[in-house]
């Protein structure tokens, strides 16, 4: 999901699932019991794997795994070549400290038994695999995956702070103008924002102690399917009155939210027909969903290899 700008010290929230605590970069995460009881052999992808998909059943991790990598991802910029997939740099606090990364410590907590049980993985090949094999896992398409990522030496490889995008920027047109601009700094056009936005808030839900929002987007914030278009296409929106940032609610029943950045996949000229067809048509949604998020895991990366699963 799509991060607040006004408040730059809660978490900003960014176009994943908020699924954690604020600040929790200072505390040490619950380290889950390991799955695997010996290390696996180098390249052992399909054992890898089988550990993710059994994480994800165990803890119903999915949203966090899949905002893990988005954000280890998120921070590329084109027209510098830094940030992006490669080096995990948000092992450092000059990352990890970022409001924006707001709970992820949790995420990488989840991961570190996994890593052990995969010595030969890198940070950055984990996080980004384990973000893929959670939109499968939860019922959504297969991410095309390549590994060949490196793990980043210290943190002076840390991308600047600031770089995801924000849920409101005081009107539609200035955050659609806002979204646009923070994704064609990583190479993507509207119909890529819109599945990477939707397909983001397919899962988890906001929390108002991580980006100042509350709420799911769907009824079944654990299943990745097209409803977030669906429901956003269909239903009636109503700004919601209580004292937190502007967000909308339902009018059915209050129960789900749609966030300023939300609106406008609906209502801007550009984004809304994406919108619409993708409300319409599960597949569509799947096979651009699946070619974005697949790019997104890519940026800043050269001379990735295929696996064998």
């Amino acid at each position: 999901c799509i991060r607040r700008s006004a408040t730059p010290r809660l978490a900003d929230h960014s176009l994943l699932p908020s699924f954690g605590r604020r600040h929790d970069h200072t505390r040490k995460p619950r380290t889950p019991t390991p799955i695997s009881i010996m290390p696996s052999q180098s390249g052992d992808w399909k054992s890898l794997k089988k550990d993710i998909v059994e994480l994800v059943r165990e803890k119903n991790c999915a949203p966090i795994l899949v905002r893990l990598a988005w954000h280890a991802c998120g921070t590329y910029d084109r027209s510098t070549g830094d940030g992006g997939s490669n080096g995990a740099t948000m092992r450092f606090s000059a990352e990890a400290g970022d409001g924006a990364n707001n709970g992820l410590g949790i995420a990488r907590g989840l991961l570190d038994p996994i890593k052990a049980n995969h010595p030969w993985v890198s940070y950055a090949d984990l996080w980004t695999f384990a973000g893929a094999v959670a939109i499968e896992a939860t019922g959504g398409p297969v991410i095309p995956w390549q590994s060949g990522r490196t793990d980043a030496a210290s943190e002076k490889e840390c991308p600047p702070q600031g770089r995801l995008p924000a849920a409101d920027k005081g009107s539609p047109e200035n955050t659609a103008r806002h979204v646009r601009y923070v994704f064609n700094r990583m190479g993507f056009n509207d119909e890529e924002m819109v599945a990477l936005i939707g397909g983001g808030h397919s899962l988890g839900r906001c929390r108002t102690d991580r980006s100042g929002y509350e709420g799911p987007w769907t009824p079944a914030p654990f299943n990745f399917d097209n409803d977030y278009f669906t429901l956003l296409t269909d239903k009636k929106w109503k700004v919601r009155e209580w004292d937190g940032p502007l967000q909308y609610e339902d009018e059915e029943t209050g129960k789900l939210m749609m966030l300023p950045s939300d609106l406008v996949m609906l209502t801007d000229p550009g984004f809304g027909p994406h919108t619409r067809a993708f409300a319409q048509d599960r597949d569509l949604f799947f096979s651009a969903f699946s070619a974005a998020f697949a790019k997104l895991l890519s940026l800043g990366c050269e001379n990735l290899q295929d696996i064998a699963l």
